[in-house]
């Protein structure tokens, strides 16, 4: 038999009568049990294993091994395991969900479950089961990114945290606060301690450093080693995952380590509170207060700050109060200012001729504010820069050359400038300086900016259309309070100027370049928002290019959809292949060989293209609702039904054929 590369079965052992040099390191009870002639597991046995109980550590394997049966046999009730207490800590800790992707890493961690879930249902977190890591991950990512409550995800060893994959770049880079543990391949061979090596796999998942796998993308990775400490292990990576700048964190434990029983215990959960940023100093909230109220033409660049809901009225009432202030979303990440405010430049991602014109910058909380060879401020400009992480440490490169950079939360901030703009010398300079022609200018550039975007959204003459087109509909058609998953890479600023979000908390961007994150995000999102409203929650759009939503892994998304009953509406973006590379392509080689070939030659067609919704309704047995549609005709009442069918909870997936660049 071929050996799979990740083993996630425990070998039936039974089947085959033990040799003398098994025999001899085997519990009495487990012998007699395999020499039968039955083809199933012993009953009487918690777990096919042979791994001996902790009872037996100090006593060489051999001699221990014939007179431990009866404690292999023991009532797995009435063990408390370091397993155990980690579920205890994480639910203490305030995660509800764990979504997870077992393995032969997991007997105690799968035990654990059952007795959590039998004995203390009303607190346990609820287990999702995963077919695939990124998917986990990307649940996790997207629950927290709506909440910010960080959520659990349990993976295999190193091949199940290499699954991970792109979900831990995006985490990382998005801010997202995630808690991730993978067991470790086990430490003992010959039956030392409860949890020792058992199978073939373990020996070729043995790594020198597992966590080295993952610990460049992460806030906090390492090993727990004893089961004593198990809580105070998990809250301290906790609190890692919940401090500015927030994102994933990484624990990992052997077998024995997690198998093993210790006394219950627990901790003072208040004391274990993540690391508050405060604001700007006294004197730095007046110097930018100061050079807002004496600017002609300032602006304000952000890419996370709507992450806090509180952030966007915030610089609406900034904006109000600096007349002429506009306000440019460079990242997308989130809903960062309302449409609905003349301010409001939309989805830029650094390229934006009023970031040229300013004479005023203030970048709050963004990692790309502007992209020099193609948008660069003018040589006068005063820029600041406030930021959770002005450093960017995680960048090997990285740079602006602000007059002065802050460590400081984006909404205290905020809220601090605004109050030196209300009194002392800045309040006195903003009304001397007045700015009316500024004023004029922003309602000018924002309806200009309004009637360019419905003109660029109208469907061509043979009936065709493109994203704008497409989302225009969308939001007219779906909730108002409709939460926006979106991973439409460079239909996305169509898509985001089209809809135009004014509800904080509604648009949620990939938070990273890791293509595929919509399909497990759409799915936490939907998780969470029902979670915080009584199983009454949000009507949530996923809206991915189709090249991405093969990334998603739909297979494994759509049957955690119809498994777990998460109604989705998935809106599939088909140009028949990927075009970000033909961009990326034209960036630097506007007139060369590539620029005049077709996709085919140039490698990144989809044609003829798969039935992307079809594999949606195959992963979910049928269960989900699927469509597809080519013709501005036809796209309404397509999107009624596939929007009724979400309301009344089903997931839908509606493959829509888009034109490129509208």
């Amino acid at each position: 038999m071929a050996l799979l590369p990740r083993a996630r079965l425990l070998p039936t052992l039974w089947r085959c009568r033990p040799s003398s040099r098994t025999a001899q390191l085997l519990p009495a009870g487990l012998v007699a049990a395999r020499s039968s002639s039955s083809s199933t597991p012993p009953t009487s046995l918690r777990r096919p294993s042979l791994a001996l109980p902790s009872t037996a550590r100090s006593v060489p394997a051999r001699q221990a091994s014939t007179s431990t049966s009866s404690a292999m046999a023991a009532d797995a009730s009435n063990m408390y395991t370091a397993s155990f207490a980690f579920f205890e800590a994480i639910w203490e800790a305030g995660i509800t969900h764990c979504f997870v992707n077992l393995g032969s890493d997991h007997p105690s961690i799968i035990e654990a479950m059952v007795k959590g879930q039998r004995e203390a249902r009303a607190k346990f977190p609820r287990i999702i089961t995963c077919p695939n890591e990124m998917v986990a991950m990307s649940m996790a990512d997207g629950y927290a990114r709506l909440t910010g409550k960080p959520q659990c995800v349990i993976v295999h060893v190193d091949v199940g945290t290499q699954g991970l994959g792109a979900a831990v770049h995006n985490a990382s880079t998005g801010r997202a606060p995630v808690f991730v543990f993978a067991g470790l391949s086990p430490f003992t061979i010959d039956g030392e301690l409860r949890g020792s090596r058992t199978e073939f796999i373990h020996w070729i998942q043995d790594v020198p450093d597992q966590k080295q796998i993952v610990s460049q993308y992460c806030r906090y990775a390492a090993e727990i080693k004893t089961g004593t400490n198990v809580k105070q292990m998990v809250n301290r990576a906790l609190q890692f995952a919940k401090s500015d700048p927030q994102g994933p964190v990484y624990l990992c434990g052997a077998r024995e380590v997690m198998e093993a029983d210790i006394e219950p215990y627990s901790l003072k959960q208040a004391e274990w509170d993540p690391v508050q940023l405060g604001g700007l100093p006294r004197n730095a909230a007046d110097r930018i207060a100061d050079a807002l109220a004496g600017a002609k033409r300032p602006v304000l660049v952000t890419a996370y700050g709507g992450r806090n809901h509180k952030f966007p009225g915030a610089v609406v009432e900034l904006a109000d109060t600096v007349r002429g202030l506009q306000v440019v979303d460079c990242g997308g990440s989130d809903m960062c200012f309302p449409a609905d405010h003349p301010a409001w430049r939309g989805l830029r991602f650094g390229v934006d001729d009023i970031i040229e014109k300013a004479d005023v910058i203030l970048v709050v909380d963004c990692d790309v504010p502007w992209i020099p060879t193609r948008c660069k401020p003018r040589p006068d400009a005063k820029i600041f820069h406030v930021d959770v992480d002005p450093l960017k440490q995680q960048m090997p490169l990285f740079y602006i050359e602000a007059a002065a950079r802050y460590r400081a939360d984006a909404l205290l901030s905020v809220e601090q400038i605004q109050a030196s703009l209300r009194t002392g010398d800045a309040a006195a300079k903003l009304a001397a300086n007045d700015n009316a022609e500024g004023a004029r200018r922003r309602e000018r550039e924002y309806d200009a900016l309004k009637a360019d975007i419905a003109e660029r959204a109208k469907p061509l003459d043979d009936g065709s259309f493109g994203t704008g087109y497409l989302s225009r509909t969308l939001k007219r058609l779906c909730p108002e309070d409709t939460l926006w998953a979106v991973e439409a890479v460079t239909n996305t600023g169509f898509a985001h100027d089209n809809i135009q979000p004014t509800q904080p908390g509604s648009w949620i961007n990939c938070g990273g370049g890791g293509l595929g994150w919509s399909g497990g995000g759409a799915l936490g999102i939907k998780l969470a928002t029902d979670a915080e409203n009584d199983g009454e929650g949000k009507f949530v759009v996923q809206i991915v290019g189709d090249g991405t939503y093969l990334f998603t892994v739909p297979g494994s998304v759509y049957w955690i959809s119809g498994r777990y009953n998460i109604p989705v509406l998935t809106i599939v973006l088909n140009n028949k292949g990927w075009h970000a590379p033909r961009r990326s392509l034209l960036l630097v080689h506007p007139d060369g060989l590539g620029s005049k070939a077709s996709n085919d030659e140039a490698n990144i067609s989809f044609d003829p293209t798969p039935d992307y919704s079809g594999i949606a309704k195959a992963a979910a047995d049928g269960q989900i609702h699927a469509a597809r549609v080519k013709e501005a005709s036809e796209l309404e009442g397509v999107l009624r039904e596939a929007i009724a069918k979400v309301k009344a909870g089903q997931t839908a997936v509606v493959d829509v054929q888009v034109v490129p660049g509208c």
